[in-house]
């Protein structure tokens, strides 16, 4: 009797088994949305639009002189650095608006055989740039790289024009006054190989423009020991941002005199700050979202947006740093190109902008 309650048990866990199993497999594996190509048609998104801001910075080192301290005894000159200091300077702030993929506006384009749009142009990350026509991307500038503007002269190549009575001499004192007599002594060479009044003045211009150029770079070297020297060189911070509303004073970044760019909570960096107001109403839109949410339904048509055109300033308490027209997707609503515009009867080609889903240019063929 045991063994036959037993084997009734394992008959039905097997078949609990077996249906569980076959119940799993029939399920729908639903992936992830993926834009391009698909057998009923195209998958695509429509923008949000972003804003890149590009800020120039300046930064400069300026450096004392090893003999700054005798300037002014040996030199008559007032006010040289006595200490290394470091300062950055915001110069300009440049903005580039770009698109990015809006995952909740992901829609199917139906194309039947009724239409003639077989040629949906994308982009690499799968916003609609053109029905029609191909279209190429547009990418974003490549960020420049840092440079220097004014080299300043390192002490290393200042002490290389040092005689060697400079170098013998027993105290700062008297290098300093050895080196303020040599650069007397340049000086007053340079002026008479201007004047022509040098005994070892070239008749040839290029030899002559050397030995002005030699005298000068060793003028300013050795001077360098006196005034000191500064760098001065030019860098770039990049910032994106999604605006997601309106605001009159968002917070960018903070940013020092001393330190450049600092941490937001930071209070030694003074505040920039972005404002992003709408220039003009948008016009009342005859899209029905309702049509869109529909589970599993293909558009009969091409969506696209209508951004709302605003003005972006980059700016602090003293200054704008930047001032541009932006038109926003994301602020904006949504419309449909019917299907009729592809009919076989016409031969139309729509073309939009990469970083608003709104609509560049159609071109429409109606003579078949």
């Amino acid at each position: 009797m045991k063994q036959r309650i037993c084997k009734t048990v394992k008959c039905m866990l097997l078949l609990l088994f077996v249906i569980f199993v076959t119940s799993v497999s029939a399920q729908t594996q639903i992936g992830k949305f993926i834009p391009g190509a698909t057998l009923d048609g195209v998958s695509y998104f429509l923008p949000r639009t972003a804003l890149r801001m590009v800020v120039t910075v300046e930064k400069t080192v300026v450096t004392p002189g090893d003999y700054h301290m005798y300037a002014f005894k040996y030199m008559r000159i007032q006010d040289v650095p006595v200490q290394p200091t470091t300062t950055w300077t915001v110069k300009d702030v440049q903005l580039i608006p770009y698109g990015v993929p809006d995952t909740n506006k992901a829609y199917s384009l139906k194309l039947n055989k009724r239409t003639v749009a077989p040629l949906v142009s994308l982009s690499s990350d799968g916003i609609l740039l053109g029905v029609n026509t191909k279209v190429s991307e547009t990418t974003l500038p490549s960020i420049p790289q840092p440079r220097v503007i004014e080299a300043g002269i390192k002490p290393h190549e200042a002490r290389k024009y040092m005689n060697r009575d400079m170098l013998q001499a027993s105290s700062n004192a008297k290098i300093a006054e050895l080196v303020a007599q040599e650069i007397y002594d340049i000086r007053e060479s340079y002026d008479a190989l201007v004047r022509g009044d040098a005994d070892n003045t070239p008749k040839d211009g290029m030899q002559l423009k050397l030995m002005l150029e030699s005298l000068d770079r060793q003028q300013r070297a050795l001077s360098s020991m006196f005034v000191g020297s500064k760098e001065v060189s030019e860098m770039y911070y990049v910032l994106d941002i999604v605006p997601a509303e309106e605001t009159d004073k968002l917070l960018l970044f903070r940013f020092s005199k001393w330190n450049g760019l600092v941490a937001s909570d930071d209070m030694s960096g003074v505040p920039y700050y972005i404002s992003i107001k709408r220039t003009a109403d948008l016009p009342e839109s005859t899209y029905d979202p309702g049509i869109l949410k529909q589970k599993g339904k293909l558009l009969r048509g091409v969506c696209y947006n209508i951004p709302l055109r605003t003005m972006v300033r980059v700016f602090n308490a003293e200054n704008t740093f930047t001032e541009l027209e932006v038109p926003i997707a994301q602020f904006g609503c949504e419309e449909i190109l019917s299907n009729v515009l592809f009919d076989k009867m016409a031969d139309t080609e729509v073309t939009f902008f990469q970083h608003t889903g709104g609509i560049k240019e159609i071109k429409a063929d109606i003579s078949k």
